[in-house]
């Protein structure tokens, strides 16, 4: 299967090509038809006249560009920003070319046509492109349109790539085996990769296993000499060559690479924990509670009514979490359990054997009322937690507010989780909510703490919606 999903990756820039085309085509009739209908930028040239010789040369030229800043080659499907950076910087060159053509030649192309098709044509194709990668993505998520990978390196190194590799399947990687140094006598790695042979013969061993792809990890080579050497040998094989860097879990927006001398450095920029304290992120808190707030009050009431009508207890529950440096705080949540749920609490620890590391839940807690199922589901539970962002214990992003018995078995690593404000969602709750492991989930924390930014919190937010509503993890 791996062999036929390989061969089918050959057919992306052919199937980018096809879309494309039908969505400049697309966008060209409603152009026309948009600027008779609309009668934008009105003249005395009929749109007709012109658009049997512009309007074919226009789209040709328009789909050349995008080849020739290589919005189709293989390389740039399925991760990454390049591939919209090139549609679009191809489409602003496209019709910059056109207008300066028509003008340099006198053609009399309508401005109304022109500007309905650029103005169309860039979300359209940028979109198009989305829907494909998602395509991808799905597929790569079944076990197609897999590339056979190779990892050269140290064990430990080709461990650490391949933990990652299998983390995100949908970026298509399969490793097939590891290549170590030739002082490494080993069969296998740690986790079960086994050794097809040593890094300094990675050109025999591409050829032999039919890879589509070598990572060149830490410890592959000994020297830049001698991976120079490697890869010019892999110039015969049609395998694409990628190093790996020993370093993981940083955001892009934080990594330079320029040459200098031939060497090309990484420069790699501080975290921006600092930056997710600034003022421009509890403004940008402070108004979207207070809008959040008013919009749900609905809701709110829905949600006091029929806990009220339950059982009569008390509306809200109010648990001591842990916030930004260590401060304790009562967050506020809808009361979604029996009213003597922690008499009931340490009965479930024994039953389920709960050793004490992260939140405990588990799926169908007989501790959670009816009205306290829907809540859960929906997240309705959460949103007295508003009020805590609205008052500066909370952010509308962040890290899960810990609990003080959590906070105590934090070792180094996770007590940088406390650097900012804790969130009522975050990169835990759009990546698996409660179906991930504790372990997932810190690392999630850390990333979000080392590479904060105010984009990474909208897009963040956007996926909430559908997290929630898909309901995934949620109990």
């Amino acid at each position: 299967m791996t062999a036929r999903a390989s061969r089918a990756l050959s057919y992306l820039p052919l199937s980018a090509l096809i879309i494309d085309l039908g969505l400049i085509i697309g966008v060209g009739s409603l152009a026309s038809l948009g600027r008779q209908r609309l009668g934008v930028f009105e003249s005395s040239v009929r749109v007709a006249d012109t658009l049997g010789i512009a309007g074919p040369l226009m789209m040709l030229g328009w789909l050349l560009a995008i080849a020739a800043l290589g919005g189709y080659r293989d390389n740039v499907f399925g991760a990454g920003t390049d591939e919209y950076k090139r549609v679009v910087q191809a489409s602003m060159i496209a019709a910059g070319l056109t207008g300066v053509g028509c003008y340099l030649a006198k053609f009399p192309l309508s401005r109304g046509f022109f500007l309905l098709a650029f103005v169309l044509g860039v979300p359209a194709l940028v979109l198009g492109r989305l829907l494909l990668r998602r395509a991808i993505h799905s597929a790569r998520r079944r076990g197609a349109l897999l590339q056979r990978v190779l990892i050269a390196g140290s064990r430990s190194h080709v461990d650490e790539v391949a933990s990652v590799l299998r983390r995100e399947p949908w970026l298509g990687y399969h490793v097939i085996g590891a290549l170590t140094p030739a002082w490494d006598l080993s069969e296998e790695t740690k986790s079960g990769i086994p050794v097809l042979g040593n890094a300094d013969e990675a050109g025999d061993i591409v050829h032999d296993s039919g890879a589509d792809v070598i990572f060149f990890a830490g410890g592959a080579l000994g020297s830049a000499g001698q991976m120079r050497k490697v890869v010019w040998d892999l110039e015969a094989h049609d395998v694409q060559v990628i190093v790996a860097p020993s370093v993981t879990d940083i955001s892009s927006d934080r990594i330079r690479v320029r040459p200098v001398g031939g060497l090309p450095l990484m420069h790699i920029d501080p975290p921006t924990a600092i930056d997710a304290s600034r003022w421009g992120k509890r403004l940008f808190d402070l108004v979207g509670s207070a809008c959040l707030i008013v919009a749900f009050v609905p809701l709110y009431l829905v949600a006091m009514i029929q806990i009220k009508r339950f059982d009569g207890g008390p509306l809200l529950f109010r648990q001591v979490r842990v916030g930004r440096d260590g401060e304790e705080f009562f967050c506020l949540k809808f009361r979604t359990m029996v009213t003597n749920a922690e008499e009931v609490l340490a009965k479930l620890h024994a039953e389920q054997g709960y050793d004490g590391e992260g939140l405990f839940k588990m799926k169908d807690d007989p501790r959670i009322t009816r009205p306290g199922t829907w809540l859960r589901r929906f997240s309705v539970d959460e949103l007295p937690q508003l009020f805590n962002v609205f008052r500066g214990d909370m952010s509308l992003v962040g890290p899960r507010p810990p609990l003080p018995r959590e906070v105590a078995t934090y070792d180094l690593d996770a007590q940088r989780r406390l650097r900012v404000r804790p969130g009522m969602t975050g990169l835990w709750q759009v990546s698996g909510r409660s179906d991930l492991s504790w372990a997932e989930a810190i690392r999630l924390d850390l990333y979000y703490v080392d590479n904060w930014s105010m984009l990474q919190d909208l897009s963040i937010l956007g996926k909430t919606f559908g997290a929630v509503f898909s309901s995934r993890g949620a109990y």
